[in-house]
């Protein structure tokens, strides 16, 4: 009897599969789209949105054809520990209770980037703590077996007098049975129908908000924001309409009910719009004010162009060697290493910008105390992209005093140092074999023109003291190497005064401009 009820209480785990989106190689526009499942094979497809539509064409197929979900199945969300949507506990923490319940169902989990699609025969408040699960089928609840005392009750004589289930006393005549009671049938209590709690930002929206309009739009623009994350394709218009929609929601919901944070989160959602709707702009190649054709440039942010500002005037006013070649490497090495003082170095690095000696420069840097690297000089040079060379700068590594000279985070400091890998290894400069005062002369121009090209704020042109200190010459070399940009396209109606170097920059190397503001 035991090894029966053993073998009925067996459960079956819920089918899983993920259909993923990889890249073929490293560099190239190529993309796999593969399946878990052990029939299907890998396909390739020339672009990333080829594939995720193939992809999501893959998944669609298997869930047209597939059996619904079963209804009897276990959670295989669970049959891996709720891993994807439980926080593991910390050292000092409990873990978090958590309960399976609902029906079964068939939900689709993706990645926010796009990535991967995975299928789950999972329960429904599993699906419900995903974030981006989307339920594509609901299993129908299995009926339950009747009660025991029903197969009792019919097992009795018709006949008979004498209840099964009633009870007898000493008082009772002998063949009569005491009258049973049949409790009167409750009414059926009415379902209370709870009111949408909308739930958007990491907030949940008061049932009791008022006025009703602005709950309605709260809940609404939540729903809007997970439908959107569920989109295959980005659509920054849309991105940046519904940013705007919160920041004036969030600002009303501030006003009503006096919360600071509100009205911080209402202030950020501007930002965001505004954020988004300029990405839209330059993807689109307009203008923000619809004048005419934006320029593509490298760094698309106005907080991007001043930090690469603060990193220029930084090297200027702690650069540890003198010259122009000094002044170069120091100023690449910092944006290798800007953010945690700590970096990677290779010696195609070096050998990638114009210096006489690279090798004895480095040495200088060491001796000095500047710069720190794991190994030699000579390992330095010769390392591979495959084994590079760690390597750490002091001065800009933060501790609990000093949290660093610079303010950006982890992903802005790789954005910096190739915009000025592409300033200082532009291909008309590399062509002419302009050396490093030049390279120099091309970064300081870069962030020192307004939108248009021109140079100087409001275009009046840039001091000539300030450029020859930045250089790391003589004022009186400056000329040479206004011509020499200018031969390399890079200057256009150039003029140099006693004090000011005026002109703008050429149409073709815009793109790597920071407007001054």
């Amino acid at each position: 009897m035991g090894v029966e009820a053993h073998a009925t209480n067996e459960r079956v785990t819920g089918r899983t599969w993920t259909v993923r989106l990889d890249p073929v190689g490293r560099g190239r526009a190529d993309v796999r789209v593969s399946c878990s499942r052990p029939a299907c094979a890998a396909q390739a497809l020339p672009s990333a949105a080829a594939g995720r539509t193939a992809a999501v064409e893959h998944l669609k197929a298997h869930l047209r054809a597939g059996p619904a979900p079963r209804p009897t199945v276990y959670c295989a969300c669970r049959a891996e520990e709720c891993h994807t949507h439980i926080r593991p506990a910390g050292p000092r923490e409990r873990p978090a209770p958590w309960r399976c319940g609902g029906a079964v169902v068939l939900a689709v989990v993706t990645d926010r980037a796009g990535r991967w699609w995975r299928v789950m025969e999972c329960c429904s408040r599993c699906a419900a703590a995903h974030p981006t699960a989307k339920v594509v089928a609901t299993a129908p609840v299995p009926d339950r077996p009747a009660p025991a005392d029903a197969f009792r009750a019919d097992a009795a004589a018709p006949g008979s007098t004498v209840s099964a289930v009633s009870p007898h006393f000493s008082h009772s005549a002998p063949g009569t049975a005491a009258p049973q009671q049949v409790p009167v049938p409750r009414s059926a209590r009415p379902t209370r129908q709870r009111a949408r709690r909308g739930r958007i930002a990491q907030r949940f929206v008061p049932h009791d908000l008022r006025p009703v309009s602005l709950r309605d739009e709260l809940t609404e623009l939540g729903e809007l924001f997970r439908a959107y994350q569920q989109r295959a394709e980005p659509d920054l218009e849309v991105l940046a309409d519904l940013h705007a929609r919160k920041a004036k929601a969030f600002s009303t919901w501030a006003e009503v009910t006096a919360d600071t944070g509100l009205r911080l989160d209402a202030q950020r959602a501007e930002q965001a719009a505004a954020t988004a709707r300029l990405q839209h702009l330059h993807r689109i190649g307009q203008a923000p004010d619809g004048d005419g054709p934006a320029v593509a440039r490298l760094l698309t942010a106005p907080a991007q162009w001043d930090h690469a500002r603060a990193v220029l005037t930084h090297v200027a006013d702690h650069a540890p060697l003198p010259g122009p070649d000094a002044r170069l490497l120091v100023v690449m090495l910092t944006l290798r290493t800007a953010q945690s003082g700590v970096g990677n170095l290779v010696g195609q690095d070096l050998k990638g910008l114009p210096l006489l000696d690279a090798e004895h420069l480095v040495g200088q840097l060491v001796e000095c105390g500047w710069l720190s690297i794991a190994g030699t000089v000579d390992e330095l040079i010769a390392s591979r992209p495959e084994n590079p060379t760690r390597i750490s700068v002091p001065s800009l590594t933060p501790d609990e005093s000093d949290p660093g000279p610079f303010t950006f985070g982890r992903k802005m400091r790789p954005k910096l140092s190739g915009w000025a890998q592409r300033v200082v290894g532009e291909k008309k400069l590399r062509k002419a074999k302009t050396g490093s005062d030049v390279r120099l002369l091309a970064l300081a121009l870069a962030t020192g023109a307004d939108a248009d090209g021109q140079l100087g704020p409001q275009g009046q042109g840039i001091g000539l003291k300030a450029l020859a200190s930045w250089c790391a010459i003589d004022p009186g070399g400056l000329p040479e190497l206004v011509d020499r940009l200018t031969a390399a396209d890079w200057l256009t109606e150039a003029a140099v005064t006693d004090t000011l170097l005026t002109g703008r920059l050429t149409e073709r190397v815009l793109p790597l401009g920071c407007p001054l503001s």
